[in-house]
């Protein structure tokens, strides 16, 4: 009796890989079509706002990596714009105070950090869900924001205060590599270190997390905790670039940045996505305002994209879960 050998067929080493990060390449392409047809339309893009769109965005990347963490356990949280506003105005009356800027970031971080364990502290210590926590805590954040401020500017701050004292080119390249360094460090702990891998386990299914030895509740805590934290950091990062501190600045920032994860490939449902996708998310949406006005179209249909965005993310998302 002859064996018939099973023939297998042959694929190609880069299939894999193409299927595994095809919501990140679709991204990228789409970013590379941008460019190109910035290139074709209105060359002028590269010369006078190409730096300064990766200059702007950098700050919004530091977010993002916060809200990827949040999005990767099964969470949300929309109360980010307001914590940012709340982080830029606190960065900025310490300064005014006669603060030494190491101080001044340490202090705004805590407090981005502290509102981010109220954050994490109801929704992993009560179980209430995250989006009617932070829906509350965002309305709560802005108007005693606006209560204490009155929509007062943070003026006549000091000259250490904007770029951190440097010059402009030597700010820039502080945000830059700041930003760079937040993304790198937390990119290799998802990867590498135990408590990254948690945060995809507990969003995966958090009860098989809990019995695998991990304590879904303490991960939960800790990420909204980070993600303040690194709202602080952002806003810090997006202040210096001023003569003054908008107390406003914040407002609609949970859309870029969750449109930024989400079209980024992290799954809405949690346990699932990379920090590369939402570079490349926030890379993206950060460059579409900025290319409607070199491409002649209306500022005003900037929100309008992203909202689209984050439709056909979660669309595909949900078609890509019934497929499996």
């Amino acid at each position: 009796m002859t064996a018939v050998a099973s023939v297998q067929p042959h694929i190609p080493p880069h299939a894999g890989f193409v299927r595994r990060h095809q919501r990140e390449l679709s991204v990228l392409l789409a970013y590379a079509a941008l460019l190109a047809l910035l290139g074709i339309k209105s060359p002028t893009f590269f010369q006078k706002e190409f730096r300064a769109t990766w200059v702007a965005t950098a700050p919004v990347l530091v977010a993002a990596v916060g809200m990827a963490l949040v999005i990767l356990a099964r969470h949300i949280d929309i109360s980010i714009g307001s914590m940012f506003s709340i982080c830029a105005v606190t960065g900025g009356v310490l300064s005014k105070m006669g603060m030494p800027m190491p101080a001044v970031v340490a202090c705004t971080l805590l407090a981005g950090a502290i509102m981010g364990a109220i954050n994490g502290g109801l929704v992993a210590m009560l179980g209430l869900p995250s989006i009617v926590v932070t829906l509350a805590t965002m309305v709560i954040f802005r108007e005693s924001l606006r209560l204490v401020r009155e929509g007062e500017f943070v003026n006549n701050l000091p000259p250490e205060f904007q770029w951190f004292g440097a010059s402009q080119r030597g700010g820039e390249a502080i945000v830059l590599l700041v930003s760079a360094g937040v993304f790198i460090l937390f990119s290799w702990a998802l990867r590498w270190l135990a408590a990254g891998r948690a945060v995809y386990a507990v969003g995966s299914d958090q009860e098989a997390a809990r019995l695998a030895g991990m304590r879904p509740k303490r991960v939960v805590f800790w990420v909204f905790v980070i993600m303040g934290a690194l709202t602080g950091l952002a806003a810090m990062l997006n202040s210096v670039r001023f003569a003054s501190v908008d107390p406003n600045s914040g407002n609609g920032l949970e859309l870029q940045v969750i449109a930024a994860v989400v079209v980024g490939g992290v799954a809405i449902s949690g346990g699932r996505g990379t920090l590369l996708g939402s570079l490349f998310g926030v890379i993206l949406l950060g460059t579409i305002g900025p290319a409607l006005g070199f491409l002649n179209t209306k500022p005003e249909w900037e929100r309008a994209i992203q909202g689209a965005i984050i439709l056909v993310a979660v669309a595909s998302d949900a078609l890509d879960r019934r497929a499996r």
